[in-house]
């Protein structure tokens, strides 16, 4: 999280290129979203697992890192694929998605549009899609969120690609439902009944963003001044009790 926050600053401070970043997690980790109360957690829970506990820097609800693909963008709002309000820029970058997608062989996903902003039933993300996250066969696949500030966007989201997607439930206080989880939302595995290493995964999303919207990506590492922003972060932010333990 440190290390998306320092990119979408680098970014807005025009210190950076717009950025597309793929990543995993290890330890495996539960995110809880910006305004979601920790006591929802059970964290003797997460530490006997050896898992960690992070607070995003945007909204949502809570999910357990493992097993999967995470993608941020960060990029300036001034920038014609993103330009208009939240929902505009959602429904421009589930196009990427989307198209990624098609090139794993998923032919059927969508982005999730409703008449009705979507009401949060319970403490996990994958419970029920927001505006333009992607869905197939009205499962959910792929959960994001947004947050804008300093003329630049991030959005991150993860893309569960095995494993039993109710896993987040057993470290979790509040009633979650496990069958009610499989029964809205998926795994890419699932939908394609075979693996899709994680690798595969990062190549069809990179590809996916390229050509929905018209980009040419070139890899790149973190700046030197991006580094010293992210650590900054960690020790003053994302590793402290004070941003991840509040009510």
């Amino acid at each position: 999280m440190a290390v998306d926050e320092a990119i979408w600053q680098a970014v807005a401070e025009g210190n950076g290129p717009p950025t597309l970043r793929l990543y995993a997690w290890a330890p495996p980790c539960l995110s809880l979203g910006r305004h979601q109360p920790v006591a929802e957690v059970d964290r003797k829970a997460l530490r006997r697992a050896g898992y960690d506990l992070v607070r995003r820097p945007t909204g949502g609800r809570a999910i357990l890192h493992i097993d999967e693909l995470t993608y941020s963008v960060a990029v300036p709002l001034t920038d014609p694929r993103v330009r208009g309000d939240v929902l505009a820029s959602c429904r421009r970058i589930s196009q990427g998605l989307l198209e990624a997608l098609r090139r794993l062989g998923v032919r059927e996903a969508a982005a999730h549009q409703s008449p009705q902003p979507p009401t949060p039933t319970g403490p996990v993300c994958f419970e029920a899609p927001a505006h333009f996250e992607v869905t197939v066969g009205g499962q959910k696949l792929i959960g994001s969120a947004q947050m804008r500030g300093r003329g630049a966007l991030l959005q991150h989201g993860a893309l569960p690609l095995r494993g039993d997607i109710a896993r987040v439930c057993a470290f979790l206080t509040t009633s979650a439902d496990p069958d009610r989880v499989r029964a809205r939302a998926t795994t890419l595995e699932t939908i394609l009944g075979r693996p899709v290493s994680r690798t595969e995964a990062a190549a069809a999303v990179a590809r996916g963003f390229a050509r929905a919207l018209n980009l040419h990506l070139e890899p790149g590492e973190l700046t030197a001044e991006e580094w010293e922003i992210a650590q900054a972060l960690r020790e003053e932010k994302y590793g402290s009790e004070k941003w991840t333990v509040r009510s």
